[in-house]
C-alpha cells in the first residue's frame, strides 16, 4: 500500500513528536526531513556538494538536534541547489510501499502534494520557543528570538516556504497535551485511510 502522511509545520510546533507517534501507530517508515538539512548544515563545507553526498553516517550524527544545527538547517534550505539535491531522495521514501510518514515544513506543498493526508502542526512562538529552552536552555527570550527569527527565514524564503497546504488540516498545540494533539492526528489518519 502506497499511502503518504505529510506532516509539516514551524520548530517546536510538535511534528516530530507527532509523526514519530503516527508512524508507530499505523506501521509507516518515518523521515524527518529537517535531520537531512540539519546533516547538511552540520557537515560544513559546500552546503550543495553536502546535500548531493549525504550519507546514513550524517544522518546519525548526535549533535543533529543542537540549537546551531536547527539554525544551520535553516540557513542551507534556502539554497536551490540544496533543496532539489533532497527533493528525490523524499519523493522516493514517501511513495515506498508500505506507507510513509514525513515530516518538515514543505512536504504537503512542494515534495508531496499528492499525500493522502496533510497536516500542519503549529502553536504560539511564545510556547513553542520555551519547549525548545526546556531542550537545549540557556536564555529564554534569546531562544525566543531565534525561533522568530527562523519563522521570519523559513515563511519568507523564495523557494518553498513554510506554510499550510491548500487541504491540510491545521493542529495547533499551543494548548494540546502531547497525547490530545497526536490523538488529532490518528483520527485525521484513520479517517482517511
Amino acid at each position: 500500500m502506497i499511502f503518504t502522511v505529510a506532516i509539516d509545520g514551524p520548530a517546536a510546533a510538535g511534528k516530530g513528536t507527532i509523526s514519530r507517534a503516527v508512524a508507530a501507530e499505523f506501521g509507516f517508515a518515518h523521515l524527518d526531513t529537517g535531520l537531512l538539512y540539519r546533516a547538511v548544515g552540520a557537515k560544513g563545507g559546500d552546503p550543495i556538494v553536502a546535500a548531493r553526498t549525504l550519507s546514513p553516517a550524517d544522518l546519525a550524527r548526535d549533535d543533529l538536534r543542537s540549537m546551531a544545527a536547527g539554525q544551520a538547517a535553516s540557513r542551507v534550505a534556502v539554497i536551490a541547489q540544496v533543496r532539489a539535491a533532497l527533493v528525490d531522495f523524499q519523493r522516493r521514501f514517501a511513495r515506498a510501499d508500505g506507507g510513509a510518514v514525513l515530516d518538515g515544513r514543505d512536504i504537503g506543498t512542494v515534495i508531496c502534494p499528492e499525500a493522502e493526508v496533510k497536516l500542519y502542526v503549529t502553536a504560539s512562538a511564545e510556547v513553542r520557543a520555551h519547549r525548545r529552552w526546556l531542550e537545549v536552555g540557556g536564555d529564554e527570550a534569546q531562544v525566543l528570538a531565534e525561533v522568530i527569527e527562523r519563522d521570519a527565514r523559513d515563511m519568507t524564503r523564495a523557494d518553498a516556504p513554510l506554510r499550510p497546504a491548500a487541504d491540510a488540516k491545521i493542529i495547533d498545540t499551543s494548548t494540546l497535551s502531547i497525547a490530545d494533539a497526536i490523538g488529532q492526528a490518528i483520527a485525521i489518519i484513520r479517517a482517511a485511510l
